[in-house]
């Protein structure tokens, strides 16, 4: 029965007179024990914070007002700042301030009603790090034209990273991918993403970093838009590429990272140089040049055919000037083939460089030092096997050599009084008819002392 039935049915005794501080107490006990926690939505006014860093308002509608109490160790789940005429939506449990006697909600939890809490939020934090300079272009890094390793923070099972890995190995097979899976929504995620920034920037293995997930709503995108990543993006010294959602989505990533990119695959292409286009390019370089050769050829024929005609008679210059554009012309080519050689080594090199990267030589080096790992060890348990072999038959022996059977095999015997089952050492142990328990090599024989005669 509760405490409301209890005071209803109960007939206050005549001389049973409250005093304020009680009646105040167990109405609070009262209410408390009536109203579960509810939800109220109204309009906030009459805001009050005190240094105590607890919050004080009144809830209001058309008709009705009650006062509200918000103690500071509920405020860590509010995403934006209450603010006088704004409607909110308030979970609290019902209760009374007995220094006052007035009953008061006391708020578990706020947000906006209809305003939408995310959004708000969301504009909330990128006003604030925009004024701490978190989005200034001058804390932007270049991303590496060439990296060796590229870095890709996303979930492992997502189909953002199998475009990104596909889009990778047709662009740019000789780089290397390193994959940071983290869950990329959900309770914990912007923890685990923003651990997963921290982890690369200690191991220092990467090049640049591509934060990626596919397309999704706002509450979907929203471990993208808390503070802690946004943090971490930015204490980072690797490149980071932002590639979260579709093209019309935002995050407060994106506005951190060094570079935004629409989609994931788009990531993808940022971070990766497109090597069939370098060839392509190198082919059309060769072409020109050799046009260009083919050009100043003609020029100097042309010329030479002009003054032939305007010159009476320069037959020798002519020859000479003849001989000297032949002379241009080799040595043109020679240069031409020489810059062109000079491009395919390096691109040999960088080619050779990549290769060596591989982790396939890396994994054939390893296998090479744990087989020679494992000969050596086979050499020592065998060394030490034998080792221990010899020392087992060397103590063998000595103990053959100082032990009572050996004496025995070479003709003593070991002589035991059977009362005291002490071995005999003397005849002064000995008594007549004292019984003796002889032992030799082979077998034991029993007998009683006849007669002692001693040396």
């Amino acid at each position: 029965m509760s405490n409301m039935s209890l005071i209803k049915n109960k007939s206050p005794e005549p001389n049973d007179i409250y005093t304020v501080s009680r009646l105040n107490r167990e109405v609070r006990s009262v209410l408390e024990d009536v109203f579960p926690t509810i939800w109220v939505q109204g309009e906030i006014s009459n805001l009050a914070e005190p240094a105590s860093g607890h919050i004080y308002f009144t809830l209001k509608d058309n008709n009705a007002q009650v006062r509200c109490a918000m103690f500071k160790n509920r405020q860590s789940g509010v995403r934006f700042k209450p603010e006088n005429g704004m409607q909110v939506v308030a979970r609290a449990n019902i209760g009374i301030y007995e220094g006052r006697g007035e009953y008061q909600l006391i708020i578990e939890s706020l947000e906006p009603a209809g305003a939408g809490q995310l959004r708000i939020a969301f504009e909330a934090l990128k006003q604030k790090l925009l004024i701490e300079g978190l989005f200034a272009e001058e804390h932007k890094k270049p991303l590496p034209r060439f990296p060796e390793a590229i870095g890709i923070i996303t979930s492992a099972t997502s189909a953002a990273v199998q475009d990104i890995l596909s889009i990778l190995k047709r662009r740019y097979p000789f780089g290397n991918v390193i994959v940071y899976p983290v869950p990329v929504q959900g309770e914990g995620a912007a923890i685990k993403i923003a651990a997963a920034i921290e982890l690369a920037e200690q191991r220092n293995e990467c090049d640049v970093l591509i934060l990626s997930r596919g397309g999704g709503s706002l509450e979907d995108l929203w471990s993208f838009n808390e503070e802690i990543v946004a943090r971490a993006i930015f204490a980072t010294s690797i490149p980071i590429v932002s590639g979260v959602g579709h093209e019309i989505d935002f995050t407060i990533a994106d506005f951190v990272a060094d570079q935004r990119a629409p989609t994931p695959s788009a990531a993808a292409e940022l971070t990766s140089p497109n090597m069939i286009e370098m060839v392509t390019k190198f082919k059309q370089y060769e072409e020109k040049l050799i046009r260009c050769q083919k050009q100043t050829i003609n020029h100097f024929r042309q010329h030479i055919a002009y003054l032939s005609v305007k010159v009476p008679h320069p037959k020798q210059h002519l020859i000479e000037l003849m001989q000297r554009t032949d002379e241009y012309s080799i040595r043109l080519r020679h240069q031409i083939e020489s810059i062109l050689f000079n491009k395919k080594i390096i691109f040999s090199s960088s080619l050779s460089k990549i290769n060596t990267l591989n982790p396939v030589h890396k994994v054939s080096r390893q296998l090479e030092k744990v087989n020679q790992i494992r000969t050596q060890f086979k050499q020592s348990m065998r060394l030490i096997l034998e080792k221990s072999n010899n020392n087992i038959s060397r103590l063998n022996h000595m103990l053959n050599t100082v032990s009572p059977i050996s004496t025995l095999d070479r003709g003593y015997a070991i002589v035991t009084n059977t009362k005291t089952n002490l071995i005999v050492t003397g005849a002064k142990e000995l008594s007549r008819g004292d019984k003796l328990r002889i032992k030799f090599s082979a077998a034991e024989v029993n007998s009683i002392v006849d007669e002692i005669h001693e040396n």
